[in-house]
């Protein structure tokens, strides 16, 4: 056989191996995207389980990313810090990709508070996890710009500078906005504890100091100052500013005793005082699912509250149950409300199932959860096992 023939012979083989191995067509008959525009109305945890193709277009770019859970991990016998993600239609833990340089240097407990966690805090703004206060081995701000991992892209971009650096602060998010409040910067001061700054991710999106932090989503604009609080007693501890129905609602301090509460309205730049109906069932974490419906879990009896606006009262109880007992952090989205347990564990309740579901998903072996975030799913291959 000449050498024309057997290169011939050879590309015809290896066109015939890559016919073989091309994947079959989504949904036999239709072209692949009227194919996927069907599926995509069908729920990812039953396309997961007919077949290995739909397994691999679930996962794919052009298929609408469903909802996972972003959570900060603490190592139960070192110091450091870890970033993952559960995926809730395969039932599996990934962690994120490695933040930049330089490295975050925080810490996170002190041999004189060894019965306390030194809070790290974090919002999710806009599909994204922001990283915005937490603190170093010196008690001071560990970061002097937050920092900002996009799911979507699966990459870390630092955001720009504060104009304080704090920690101990209020911390929160709305409309594609991310707001401090108060806190202590490198040595307390009157004026950072009543301070407000806010960044708006979307507002200098496209200007050339965004693509200069990274571009692809984060990174860009500016800190900018807000109308400040009366005085510095939203300094005491790390807490959540709560997005709901164009406001902003915070308390002074975190657990069951007495507290005081603020309104900051965003469009009008003012500050109120709680409503007393609001402030008094706040006993445990808070969050809002949309921005629209604020919940509550009481952490002493495990009950699971939805504030009433008009009658200024959480009256209503979605569930009540032992494992919301002891409740830190809570987050909400895609008609679940995903719970920190005081021992590092994670409950997720279903609201919109009737009734209520609830459920406890397990952590990485010798991990305990800081905090989580409901976020779309990381972009990313299906696994080869699939």
């Amino acid at each position: 056989m000449s050498q024309t023939q057997t290169d011939f012979s050879a590309k015809r083989k290896k066109r015939t191996q890559l016919k073989s191995t091309k994947p079959p067509p989504v949904l036999p008959g239709l072209p692949e995207h009227i194919a996927q525009l069907c599926l995509s109305r069908v729920q990812p945890s039953l396309l997961f389980n007919v077949c290995r193709s739909w397994r691999r277009l679930i996962y794919s770019p052009s298929f609408p990313p469903f909802l996972s859970l972003y959570t900060l991990l603490s190592s139960k016998s070192h110091q450091i810090l870890h970033f993952y993600s559960f995926d809730p239609v395969a039932s599996t833990w990934e962690p994120l990709p490695p933040p930049p340089d330089p490295p975050i240097d925080l810490l996170l407990h002190h041999p004189s508070f060894l019965s306390r966690k030194l809070p790290v805090q974090s919002v999710s703004v806009s599909g994204k996890l922001v990283l915005l206060a937490a603190t170093t081995h010196n008690f001071y701000p560990a970061l002097t710009r937050p920092l900002l991992f996009n799911p979507i892209h699966r990459n870390w971009v630092f955001g720009p500078p504060l104009n304080t650096p704090r920690r101990w602060c209020a911390a929160g998010s709305l409309h594609n906005v991310v707001y401090v409040a108060s806190g202590i910067g490198y040595q307390f001061s009157t004026e950072v504890a009543r301070s407000v700054e806010k960044w708006d991710l979307q507002k200098n999106k496209y200007n050339n100091n965004y693509y200069h932090n990274g571009g692809c989503g984060g990174g860009g604009g500016r800190w900018e100052k807000m109308k400040g609080l009366k005085d510095g007693t939203f300094c005491r501890d790390a807490v959540d500013a709560v997005g709901w129905r164009g406001k902003l609602c915070m308390v002074n301090v975190k657990g069951y005793g007495a507290k005081e509460g603020v309104v900051y309205d965003v469009e009008r730049d003012t500050w109120r005082e709680m409503p007393e109906g609001m402030i008094k069932g706040w006993r445990g974490p808070v969050a809002a699912m949309d921005e629209e419906v604020m919940l509550t879990v009481d952490e002493t009896n495990g009950a699971l509250r939805k504030y009433d606006e008009e009658k200024d009262d959480w009256e209503e109880m979605i569930i009540q149950s032992n494992m919301l007992v002891g409740a830190q952090q809570i987050a909400c989205g895609g008609g679940r409300v995903c719970v920190v347990g005081g021992e590092g564990g994670i409950v997720v309740v279903d609201v919109v199932a009737a009734p209520p579901r609830i459920w406890a998903v397990d952590t990485p072996n010798g991990f305990q959860a800081l905090a989580v975030h409901i976020l779309p799913r990381m972009s990313q291959s299906v696994p080869t096992d699939y």
